[in-house]
């Protein structure tokens, strides 16, 4: 039975990067996948999962009201070597969505592996992720490091100066220019250095 795999961590872990290999596995053994991205994120190519070291790949674009469910249906009915789908940001899908890609599992028998961060910059789930938590079989937390060396569970948004930002709207696209990955005591503290 294919499982639904929720790969979680902090900023700056390498989801992104995590995401491609997983890809490039399957391809390299003769196996299709189907690589979705939120159109929300607009840091590179729209159309495409970027790594920061490098890495792309294209991708298939999904906003709020994207069917999951009916998609996959359709892709594997043209072409039933379709093996894996992998889905970047998956902090921004909906619950609904969530149980589309379970769906997936329980259905088409596709493996679904999605990649995304737990919570935001003030410590709260993302609809997506809670429901990630709630309903994938198995839970990964891709790990990185704080600038003090433990390991790195929250995000801060920091403003222009570089001070933590304690309110404000939950989505804002943003790179190492808008976030730091930090460990708890440091995201209490505020403190990047």
């Amino acid at each position: 039975m294919a499982k639904l795999h929720f790969y979680y961590s902090a900023m700056n872990a390498g989801k992104s990067t995590t995401l491609l290999q997983s890809s490039y596995n399957y391809n390299e053994r003769g196996m299709d996948t189907l690589i979705f991205t939120p159109q929300i994120d607009t840091r590179y190519c729209i159309d495409q999962v970027v790594s920061r070291i490098g890495l792309s790949a294209n991708a298939i674009i999904f906003d709020q009201n994207f069917n999951f469910h009916d998609y996959v249906t359709d892709a594997v009915l043209k072409n039933n070597n379709i093996k894996c789908v992998l889905l970047d940001e998956a902090q921004f899908l909906t619950k609904q969505q969530v149980k589309q890609l379970a769906k997936i599992t329980n259905i088409i028998n596709i493996p679904v592996l999605a990649y995304g961060l737990r919570t935001d910059f003030m410590g709260e789930p993302f609809e997506g992720s809670k429901y990630l938590l709630a309903l994938a079989d198995t839970l990964i937390e891709i790990k990185t490091i704080c600038h003090c060396g433990k390991k790195a569970t929250m995000t801060l948004r920091l403003d222009s100066q570089g001070n933590a930002l304690r309110e404000g709207e939950q989505v804002v696209i943003g790179g190492n220019d808008h976030y730091a990955a930090v460990c708890r005591r440091h995201h209490d503290e505020g403190k990047i250095k």
